[in-house]
This record gives structure tokens, sequence and C-alpha cells, in this order.
């Protein structure tokens, strides 16, 4: 006999799923409290937000990126890296007026400049839509160095190692993991969102940053969905072979992993032609994103997808793109100026077609890497490090300003591990939390979805740039 409540369709619905995943094995107490969030965030979901992460694949050089501009570091810096290093006079343009004061651990002030490459992104950060966080990095609590160098507490594993720090960055985990937490916050929402499959759009390939417990990630290309063969035209010349083909992916099977292979086609089929009618409908986006840029190509879609949020019935998104080529052992001053080139141009004709869609205050882009490099070169490039520093961009940025704290510029200084491997003083896990607050993720809920946020002090989590 069903319990009178159950006629209630929410929580028959939240019924099915919790008994779903019963039936999955996986109905531990984590996956049952994971489904009661759920229902409690899409709840609160009224007006639309989305973030998208831009991943840069091969860990970003920091000091090539975000450059020392202050008279004492820069004169540091160079030394350094005296075959890398940018000529100071080349970085006047681009200097970072700060709308508030970096004081490192030595208590001198400091100033950064752009790398010149960069120049579109200085603008942006002069009107307060551009902000960037400081040595960031994987962590599993707040390290001191003399605690990193006496291994006095846990630290992240396999440091350097770029499959590792990878998953790191979007799981909290090294390679191997299931979820990464991006499709953790997209968990939070799908049931709030009319389409779920549309929740976290991959827009590079696969990244286990939008694997979800219950969020699937989508994968599109640069031009949109991508359509079964032999579906989209007739197979064959024959309309009759199409819906042979149709039938045979599509229909339920006795056979379980023959079932579920065809469950996921027809999502999937159904997906593309939601997805194929939407943007085929949706009016033209007129601002300019630059040709033969491949990243500038992905947050296209990302924009066109925006665009559609409301006809996809769409409340929280989470996307991903990707730029690789950032593991530059060689080539540092030839390759990676134009890898920057790519990233400001991209950044900054997609922020500017969220203004023109009227979402920029909806829509916060941020920046992610394997990991930093060191400080000191070995010849035309550098090696891998550990800490980084990242950008943030949106209307909803409290840009202008440089969040965490400035490392001291050394060798085997204060900051860093060897080389110029800075020790990060903030966590990816504080980064996360930032974004995930933002999309409107209650403090406990974070606490679940980032399983290091707990050893940072409450008054750490939120960093303030949102």
């Amino acid at each position: 006999m069903r319990h009178q409540s159950d006629t209630n369709p929410s929580r028959r619905a939240f019924l099915q799923r919790v008994s779903a995943m019963s039936l999955a094995g996986v109905a531990t107490p984590w996956a049952i409290n994971l489904a009661a969030m759920a229902e409690a965030s899409a709840a609160n979901a009224q007006d639309y937000k989305a973030i998208v992460c831009v991943f840069l694949y091969g860990g970003n050089d920091y000091a090539n990126t975000l450059v020392p501009y202050d008279t004492n570091s820069y004169k540091a810096y160079q030394s350094l890296r005296p075959n890398l290093a940018y000529a100071r006079d080349r970085l006047h343009a681009t200097a970072l007026n700060s709308s508030m004061p970096l004081i490192d651990r030595n208590g001198l002030q400091r100033q950064y400049a752009l790398a010149p490459e960069l120049a579109p992104l200085s603008p942006l950060f002069d009107s307060g839509k551009l902000g960037v966080l400081l040595n960031v990095g994987s962590l599993i609590q707040k390290t001191g160095k003399a605690q990193y160098t006496n291994k006095t507490v846990p630290l992240p594993p396999k440091l350097f190692s770029h499959n590792d720090q990878q998953s790191i960055w979007q799981s909290s985990s090294p390679e191997g993991a299931v979820s990464g937490w991006g499709g953790r916050m997209g968990d939070l929402f799908v049931s709030g969102n009319g389409k779920a499959t549309f929740t976290c759009v991959n827009v590079s390939g696969n990244a286990v940053f939008l694997s979800g417990n219950q969020a699937v990630q989508y994968q599109v290309t640069s031009n949109g969905s991508v359509p079964l063969n032999g579906l989209s035209t007739p197979l064959f010349g024959s309309t009759a072979c199409s819906d042979a083909l149709r039938q045979l992916v599509t229909q339920s099977r006795t056979h379980l992993f023959e079932n579920e292979y065809n469950r996921v086609s027809a999502r999937s089929i159904e997906a593309d032609q939601i997805l194929s009618a939407t943007l085929t409908s949706a009016p033209p986006i007129n601002t300019t994103f630059p040709a033969d840029n491949r990243l500038a190509s992905q947050l296209k879609m990302v924009a066109r997808m925006i665009a559609s949020a409301s006809a996809l019935s769409a409340k929280r998104q989470v996307f991903f793109v990707s730029l690789g080529g950032f593991d530059t052992h060689d080539g540092l001053l030839t390759e990676h100026p134009v890898l920057l080139k790519t990233v400001a141009d991209a950044l900054a004709a997609f922020y500017n077609a969220t203004v023109e869609l009227g979402v920029a205050n909806q829509v916060t882009a941020f920046t992610a890497s394997d990991f930093g490099r060191t400080l000191t070169g070995n010849n035309d490039g550098s090696d891998h490090g550990w800490g980084s520093m990242h950008f943030m961009l949106g209307g909803a940025v409290k840009g202008g300003a440089l969040y965490g704290t400035p490392p001291v510029v050394a060798n085997n200084g204060e900051d860093d591990v060897g080389q110029g491997r800075l020790l990060p003083s903030t966590a990816v896990e504080q980064y996360a939390a930032t974004l995930g607050k933002w999309l409107g993720i209650s403090d406990s809920e974070l606490i679940d979805l980032l399983p290091n946020l707990k050893n940072f002090d409450a008054s750490t989590r939120d960093l303030g740039f949102l």
C-alpha cells in the first residue's frame, strides 16, 4: 500500500532517485544526502547562472603570465630567469593597478603586470570585470614550508605529475577519480533544470571535472551536438533504414549492458535533436570571435548555449573548455606568448558576448591548470611546479583586484619548495567553494562536495572575488 504522501510528485521523484541509487549499489548515506541536497538547491535556483572552467592543459607558466613589476621583485624575477624574463619596459602598458594593496610576507608592497600578449584583458581588469587569484594550487590543508619539508601534514599525492594534478584540480583526487567538483555541483541542479542533460556541458572532449554522481557531462563540439550517423540523414538513402537503425539502438533490452548502451544512445539522439533545433532557431551572436582560435571557437559555442538557456529550461549550468600546449619545457619565449594571446583574445570575446546577451552578471569564467611552473628556467623553458595564478572573469566578479597572498620572488625562499616551485597559499577547494557559493550552494553542501574544504578555516573558504 502506498503511503499517502507518495502522491506528492516531488517527493515521489526523490524516492525514485534514491531507489535507483540503491539498485545501483551506491545508496550510501552520502548518496542519499546528495539527493536531498539536490532537492533543496534545485528549489532555490530561480534565476540563471553559469560557471565556465577554462582549463590550460600542461601547466601554465605563472611567472611569464603575471609578471612581478615592482622594482625589487622584478630584479629578482629577471635574475632567476635571465633568458626568459620579459623586459620591464614592455610591461608598462599592462601594469595592474589593484584596488587592494598587495603586501607580501616580508612586508613589502608588490605590483604585477600582465604579459604583453594578455593586453586584451587589461581593460577588463581596469573596469572591474577581471580578478586575479595569486598562488593557488592543490592542498589538503593549510601548509607551511617547514611542514612540507618535515612532512608533518598530509600532502597532495603525486605532486608535479600532469595526469594526477589535472585530476586533483578537477576532482580533489588523483588520476582514477570518478567524479569532479563541477559535476558534483551539477548534481545539485539537475532536478531544477527542465532538461537535465544540458546541466554539465563539455565543449572540448571529456574531463573528470564534469562527471557527477547523477549529472552526466554532455559533450558537444564547437559546431554543436554530435549526431548519430545514419539518423541525421537517411541511411543508404532510405528513411526506412534510418528508422530501423533508430529502433535497434534505442529499444529496451533484457541484457543489462545492452539496455544501458541503448538508453545512453536514446538520450544522445534526443539531446541532439533538441539542441540542434534550439541553436538553429536562436538569434545569431554578433560579437566577433577571433578566427583560427580553438579556445574562442569553444567559448562561442558556450555563448550560443547560454543564449539558448531559457529554451533549454536551464537554471544552472557548468561548462568546460580547454586549451593544450602549456607544458613548456622548451620554447617558452616562442610558444607561450602565442598561447597567452589565444587565451586573452578568446576570453575578451566571450565576455563581450555575455554583455551582448545581457547575461554578463550571470556568467563567471575562470582559468585552471595542472600546476604552475618553476621560476628558474632550464635554458629555454621551465619545469613542473605547484602553485600558480588564475583569472576570474565576469560581471559579478569583484575585479580590478588581486586576491590571495603574493609570493616572495626567490629560489628556495619562504614561499617555494625549490627552483621557484610555489607552495600554494590558497587551495583549489577555496577557489571552487567561492564559485559554488555564488551559484547558490550552501556552506554545508560545499563541505560535502569538496572533501578537503573542511580542513580550512570557515572564514577563508569564500575568497571574496564574487
